[in-house]
């Protein structure tokens, strides 16, 4: 119990530290991020809390966020360019169909010296263990998108379902695809996130600096801070 409350710590300690001003946090849904005095969130998701408790029943026990703003984080078109001083997206990048435009659509939204902290799970020490490591230029074939996405959803069946027949994996995969599920399109571990972080700034031709990128025992995160130049 200490050691949660120690690592939860860490959480609170970058982001009074780094967040100041009025921004976002999307899908927060139970678990939203603690936050000091001088910040100020709105709460953004793609569904409404009756919407998110359908597609989630296993949150049924817990207390959601209310939901500010319905929109899509990747995209965020409700939101006006150049009017937030901060985005909060914990453990959401890895539900992104392309993580890098969903970080160029966060730095738009942004003021000058605006702040995006991101958590996302080290698939070492999540259900996403057995799952390939996503590499940089298959997210940058995402950004042009040229991929296609249901064999995502195929490995998501087999590796995190645990269905082992192939006729059950398909059918399973079509189910959750069609119904547009939120599964983990994208797996990291430590070394690979970093590499995806400075491979992004490149690419975006160094719309941002990294601030911080910190390795948490707490929910084994991986917790970085970018700053829009």
């Amino acid at each position: 119990m200490k050691q949660d409350q120690a690592n939860e710590e860490l959480r609170i300690i970058l982001s009074h530290f780094y967040l100041k001003g009025t921004g976002l946090e999307i899908g927060a849904l139970h678990h939203p991020l603690p936050l000091s005095n001088e910040a100020h969130v709105q709460y953004v998701d793609r569904l409404t809390v009756n919407q998110l408790r359908e597609h989630y029943p296993e949150l049924n026990d817990v207390k959601l966020v209310d939901v500010d703003i319905i929109d899509d984080g990747e995209k965020l078109s409700t939101i006006p360019n150049n009017s937030k001083d901060f985005i909060i997206a914990n453990h959401m990048l890895e539900h992104c169909v392309s993580p890098i435009t969903t970080i160029e659509s966060f730095l738009s939204k942004l003021v000058s010296g605006g702040t995006i902290y991101i958590a996302i799970p080290d698939k070492r020490f999540s259900f996403d263990e057995k799952r390939e490591l996503t590499t940089s230029e298959h997210l940058i074939d995402d950004y042009y998108k040229k991929n296609d996405h249901f064999p995502h959803f195929i490995e998501w069946v087999k590796f995190v379902n645990k269905i082992e027949s192939p006729a059950q994996i398909e059918q399973n995969a079509l189910h959750l695809y069609t119904m547009g599920y939120s599964i983990h399109y994208h797996v990291w571990d430590y070394n690979s996130f970093v590499q995806f972080l400075f491979s992004t700034q490149k690419f975006l031709k160094g719309q941002f600096d990294i601030m911080n990128i910190t390795f948490s025992d707490f929910r084994s995160e991986i917790i970085t801070i970018l700053r829009k130049k």
